[in-house]
This record gives C-alpha cells, sequence and structure tokens, in this order.
C-alpha cells in the first residue's frame, strides 16, 4: 500500500519544508508499528526545487484477520482463504487512512511547531496513490476529486492483466492529484475519501466516526456536492449515524451561508443562564480581541483562569495554533457545564489531548498553573473582593508567570451608556467593583512593575470619544528575565496584604448592595 505526496520550491521557499509540515526528516528513513502492520515514511528524492515524501504500509494479513474477526470484504467466515488472499496489502484503503492519521497527525493538524506560518501556506502539490479501489468507477472518483480545488486529477484505470488486454480494466484506478492546496487541507480529504472509495472499513463503526467526518471535512464536506454520499459510505451506510451527519453537515452550511457560527443556529436548547452565548456583540467582540492579542503573542499553551462555562476555551479549541488549552475555575457546577459544552467525552483521541479542565482557586499558588505561554482573565478580576486582589496577583504574575497575561474587564465610565442601568449599580449583581480606565491603568502599572512585565492597554468594543470603550483589556508580557521585583516576591507578601485588608485597586465604583435577578438590565448582564 503506497502513497507519495511531493512539492517543488525555489532557494527561498525550499520543496524541503515539506518535511517540517510533516514533521519528519528528509534525511532519514523511518518505521512506525500500526495495529495491521509497519508503516515506512522515506524521501525518494529531496532538494530545494524538489522533494517527495512516501508513506509505504505493509499490512499483515493474518493480524488482520485475527483482529478483524473476518469482518470486511474479503473477510466473511465461510471464506477462510478469502480471509488472507485478498487485496488489503496493496490497495489504499481505511487502513491507509489511518496510517496517515497516526504518521502525519500533526500536519493533519495543520500544526508545525518549528514553523508555525508553514500549514496556513497553499503549496504546489502532487499526490499519487498507485492502486486505490474504486468502487463506482473512474467517474465516481473525479466526482470526489474535482471539486476540491485540484487542477488536476488524473485517472488511470488499472488492467486485471496487462499480458490479457482482452481481460479489461479492473476496478483499481491509478490516482494523481496535483493542484495548489495547503498540506492539511489535502491530507483530511485523503483520510475520507480513501475508505469512501473502498467503500468498506476495517473496523467497527461507532458514534465517535461522525466527529472524525465532521473534524475532517470542515470547511469542505457541507459544500461537496457529494456529500450525501460520502457521509452514507464513510459510516458504512449505518442510518441513524448517517442522519446524524447529514442534519450537521446541513447546519454547518447553512451557517456558512449566513456568516455565522454554527451554535448560534443550533439554539433550540435554552441557554438563558448562560449569558455569554447569546448573541451579544460585545461578548463576541471580547474573545475576538483575546485570541487576536493570544496570536499576536504567539502562544500556543493558554490558560483560561475563571473559565466559567468554557465559551473562550471552545473558541480557543477551534484554532490549531492553539496546542494545549486549560479551563481553570472554583466551581464544579461551570466546570461540569464546560465540559458538557465541549463535548469532551465524545471527543476523538487527538482533540481530546488539546484541553484540561480542573478546579482551582485563584487566590492560591498552584503549580499545574506553570509553564504556559499565555494565561486569561476575561471578567474575572471585578468578581473578587479587593482585599483579595494580592493573593491572585501574585498567584498568576509571582508563581505561574505566563509570557502573556490577558486581563479584561469592565469600563465603568461606559455604563451612563446603558440606558436601563440605574445609576450607582455595577453591571452584574456579582461584580465586587467596576474600574474608571485611570483606576484600570494605575493597577495594571502597578501590577506589571512589581513582577517584571510591561504591559498595554486594549479598548474592546465601541471606543466612546467621552466615555471610552465597554470592555477595557489589559496585555501584560513578561519582559527579559532578568532581576525583578517578582524575584523577592513571597507568599507572605501576598498574606500579609490579606490580612491587612491592602488593596491595590481603588474603591469600586458600585451600588452598597447587589440587586437581584430582575434588577438586572438583560443587555448589561448579556455583556
Amino acid at each position: 500500500m503506497f502513497l507519495k505526496i511531493g512539492t517543488t520550491g525555489t532557494f527561498e521557499n525550499p520543496a524541503t519544508d515539506l518535511g517540517f509540515l510533516l514533521h519528519k526528516h528528509p534525511g532519514k528513513a523511518q518505521e512506525f508499528s500500526t495495529s495491521h502492520g509497519t508503516a515506512h515514511v522515506f524521501y525518494p528524492e529531496a532538494t530545494a526545487e524538489r522533494c517527495t515524501a512516501a508513506l509505504l504500509l505493509e499490512v499483515d494479513p493474518v493480524a488482520l484477520v485475527r483482529r478483524g474477526q473476518g469482518k470486511g470484504r474479503g473477510g466473511a467466515p465461510d471464506a477462510a482463504l478469502a480471509q488472507y488472499v485478498n487485496d488489503r496489502p496493496y490497495a489504499a484503503s481505511s487502513l491507509l487512512a489511518v496510517a496517515l492519521s497516526g504518521v502525519f497527525r500533526s500536519a493533519l493538524a495543520g500544526q508545525c511547531t518549528a514553523r508555525p506560518e508553514l500549514p496556513g501556506r497553499a503549496r504546489p502539490l502532487r499526490i499519487e496513490i498507485p492502486v486505490l479501489p474504486a468502487r463506482g468507477g473512474p467517474d465516481l472518483v473525479r466526482r470526489l476529486f474535482a471539486p476540491l480545488g485540484w487542477d488536476s486529477v488524473e485517472i488511470e484505470p488499472v488492467a486485471l492483466d496487462e499480458s490479457f488486454p482482452e481481460w479489461g480494466d479492473s476496478r483499481y484506478v491509478r490516482l494523481v492529484l496535483e493542484g495548489e492546496l495547503r498540506l492539511a487541507d489535502a491530507l483530511r480529504q485523503l483520510y475520507v475519501l480513501l475508505p469512501v472509495l473502498d467503500d468498506a472499513k476495517h473496523y467497527w463503526i461507532a458514534a465517535d466516526e461522525v466527529d472524525k467526518l465532521l473534524r475532517a471535512g470542515e470547511g469542505w464536506l457541507a459544500a461537496h456536492p457529494e456529500h450525501a454520499l460520502i457521509a452514507a459510505r464513510y459510516l458504512a451506510r449505518h442510518k441513524k449515524l448517517t442522519q446524524n451527519a447529514m442534519e450537521r453537515l446541513e447546519l454547518a452550511r447553512l451557517a456558512e451561508a449566513d456568516g455565522s457560527e454554527v451554535e448560534e443556529l443550533d439554539n433550540a436548547v435554552d441557554d438563558s443562564q448562560d449569558t455569554e452565548e447569546r448573541p451579544v456583540p460585545l461578548a463576541v467582540r471580547r474573545r475576538e480581541a483575546i485570541l487576536a492579542a493570544l496570536r499576536a503573542a504567539g502562544a500556543t499553551r493558554v490558560l483560561d483562569l475563571g473559565c466559567g462555562q468554557g465559551q473562550l476555551v471552545q473558541a480557543l479549541l477551534k484554532d490549531v495554533a492553539f496546542t494545549e488549552v486549560v479551563g481553570v475555575d472554583v466551581s464544579m457546577r461551570a466546570l461540569a457545564t464546560a465540559a458538557r459544552r465541549l463535548r469532551i467525552e465524545h471527543m476523538g483521541e487527538r482533540q481530546s489531548a488539546r484541553v484540561r479542565l480542573f478546579q482551582g482557586s485563584l487566590a492560591y499558588t498552584d503549580k499545574r498553573l506553570v509553564g504556559y505561554d499565555a494565561a486569561v482573565l476575561s471578567e474575572v478580576v471585578e468578581h473578587l473582593d479587593l482585599p483579595r486582589l494580592p493573593a491572585l496577583e501574585y498567584a498568576v504574575f509571582g508563581s505561574a508567570r505566563p509570557r502573556t497575561v490577558l486581563v479584561t474587564t469592565p469600563n465603568v465610565e461606559y455604563n451612563v451608556r446603558w440606558e436601563s442601568l440605574p445609576a450607582g449599580h455595577v453591571r452584574h449583581r456579582d461584580h465586587r467593583f467596576e474600574w474608571t480606565r485611570e483606576e484600570f491603568r494605575a493597577w495594571s502599572g502597578r501590577v506589571a512593575g512589581r513582577y517584571g512585565y510591561t504591559v498595554a492597554h486594549v479598548p474592546v468594543g465601541e471606543d466612546d470619544p467621552e466615555v471610552g470603550p465597554p470592555t477595557q483589556m489589559a496585555v501584560f508580557t513578561r519582559a527579559a528575565e532578568t532581576a525583578t521585583a517578582a524575584d523577592t516576591a513571597t507568599v507572605a507578601d501576598t498574606e500579609t496584604a490579606n490580612a491587612t485588608g491592602t488593596a491595590t485597586g481603588s474603591a469600586p465604583r458600585a451600588g452598597s448592595a447587589p440587586h437581584t435577578d430582575d434588577e438586572t438590565p438583560k443587555e448589561v448582564e448579556a455583556a
């Protein structure tokens, strides 16, 4: 079973960048064990002008029968010889698709740690599969690949026996694809369409196969003219699973046509307690501002401190640039809601490896938070009593010390623009305070100076010329690793601050008592 992936390049953009994308060195031949044999990766050619990677899968037919219990094509229990004499070692099938996902896992995910800019670029690709099963004939092969952006789809039928041309063609073809695509997109297409053309799978079809199909088909499957056939064959014509996949594909197609997120259309469930998921522009802008700041900082491993019901975690997981996302909250109820939102129990192995949720308090240091690129405190600090802020400051900036810290909080000056918010009240009943722009800058400046960070301030939402934006964000960047005040800060400092009631910010601009649910203006609470 054989597959070749080739590309061309120049001196400035060498073809050997393919090695970075595949995470396989062009100068080495490597072996990988699979459940049904051994996969070999090697490079027949590797120059700046041309580079080709080959994947050779050696299938053990005995192991295949023992694991499959005789299931699949050529493996019926009443055909003992056919279990061992079949096309599985030679023809590209679901075995090769599984090998692709295992051997080229990072390339499929669009990840490249060494050269993060490469996966997002389209490049000239040439993919060759010498023996491809074509149940449906060459015409079906063309119908499946032609709409996917390839410049050339070359299909050559394989003769039953070249010595006897009168016998005609077999049901196999040689396939060559050429065009400018992102490598991750090309590999995902193959991952889905190889078993579709073979019209068989060597393993049991479970409910998580729908998730696998939709992940690999994101961005192209919903609009494919043959998406119904693809879904049915990929899911082995399992009626309920196929129906589920078709419904979700239709939802994805409608969301793309509407320019919105799937979650915004699939809103039949009452999320009245979930303020972040309501279609409120400020909530959306806040997440967009956070994601933009994280990308600009080059962060890949991110902490969401005070993650609540997991809206930001969900947004981070949609971007493959974030390889690890950790949500932390003191509320187990919130974490349980976040886990349901993220469908962690139904995630595939690759996706579930990117995310963790655990309980923790930001008032205490936690070794689990050390070593991350960035931490986000989105609408968190205003929920703490002012005397407890020093403990949070030390836990995040003094102990965990991520390279980047993002803090968003309401701008109290903007409250006058909320017509339904009573004067002197905070936006949410649990807010202990809300800062002016000057107060927020003073607090963030003190924290940055104490713990060895620089800080910049970014408006979030419409920046009113008189009262500023509705949300303000501070972007803390850790300074060069030199001796700073943070090196001498201790937990004792925090305990002293808490014991004496020392506050690091100005007095809160809030009403003297929290208001009840019916007192909270709906548009303000949603924001």
